[in-house]
């Protein structure tokens, strides 16, 4: 005896829904090992291996640049820095020295001759204009291809090369080793620097150590991001730690993780989009401070006085 007809088409609805739903399952699961598919290439493995290694130490250097309030100095380096691979791409060589050698020669000055931050402040931005104008003028003479230009002010990291990776890891495990030696004199210096030289801390060569490790941190950056957005993995995720956490070392954790998802998501998100890396890594940036931000009580200096009590405690 047959099923009424109501009850066949309720079995035979049943069954189409789940043979639909594992189609669409199958599907989904098609697309995302697709998606997955393109860190097979070489071009994407580079931009992960050099990204994962300029997030980590835009992640430790930028705790202690918000730290010592010279957020601005490390916005100003970049577009020092600019000018210096702007020149390069004029003689013929590779923009990545030209940003070395401006960015550090900067660092070195600043870090020498400042004697206090308003002053600083006023000498950085002049240097800064002057050294724009002189970019604008390297560009403009310039008569190689347009893309190389580009790529120094939005970053290029999809196309980076086997040499450019090396030269990134070079300098990159040399910061953290420099920086894993002087953590605790700088950190000491960088909370309180007159207690800090009353207690014989080497406040001044510590001051030019850090600014020329800003300067390499920029130069190996500019890859990922350009000199218009190196706030975007500078700045921003030890910006949206510092609201999160107070301990230094979980501050700068937090910092790096951050700076790491940014990259990979930017990556994976360029590679299978239209739109460029530093985009996907400024919007997620900025997304993610200004909740952050809003909704965090009005900052304290808490993480301050807390690595303070961490210095004096040990």
């Amino acid at each position: 005896m047959g099923h009424p007809p109501e009850l066949t088409l309720g079995y035979d609805q049943g069954r189409t829904m789940t043979e639909g739903d594992k189609n669409n399952k199958n599907k989904n699961q098609s697309l995302f090992f697709n998606m997955l598919s393109v860190f097979q290439y070489p071009f994407m493995q580079n931009a992960l291996f050099a990204g994962s290694l300029v997030a980590i130490v835009a992640g430790c250097v930028g705790y202690f640049l918000i730290t010592r309030g010279l957020t601005f100095a490390g916005h100003a380096l970049s577009h020092i820095g600019f000018a210096g691979a702007a020149g390069a791409l004029v003689l013929g060589i590779d923009p990545l020295f030209g940003l070395l050698f401006f960015t550090i020669a900067a660092g070195m000055g600043i870090g020498t001759f400042a004697k206090g931050f308003r002053e600083e402040d006023i000498n950085i931005g002049i240097t800064t204009t002057f050294m724009l104008g002189l970019g604008a003028l390297f560009i403009s003479v310039y008569n190689g291809y347009a893309e190389q230009a580009y790529s120094i002010l939005f970053g290029t990291i999809l196309g980076i090369s086997t040499a450019d990776v090396f030269v990134t890891a070079v300098f990159g495990i040399a910061i953290i080793a420099v920086l894993a030696v002087i953590f605790r004199p700088l950190l000491f210096a960088s909370i309180d620097p007159e207690v800090a030289e009353a207690r014989g801390v080497p406040v001044r060569p510590l001051a030019i150590i850090f600014l020329v490790m800003v300067a390499v941190a920029v130069s190996i950056s500019v890859q990922v991001v350009g000199v218009i957005l190196i706030f975007a993995l500078l700045v921003g995720p030890a910006a949206t730690a510092t609201r999160i956490a107070h301990a230094p070392v979980t501050v700068i954790a937090l910092s790096v993780i951050l700076g790491l998802v940014y990259v990979w998501l930017g990556i994976f998100l360029a590679a299978t989009g239209s739109w460029p890396v530093s985009f996907y890594i400024a919007a997620m940036s900025f997304a993610v401070y200004l909740p952050v931000r809003l909704l965090s009580p009005r900052w304290d200096r808490r993480s301050y006085k807390t690595g303070l009590t961490h210095l004096k405690k040990s």
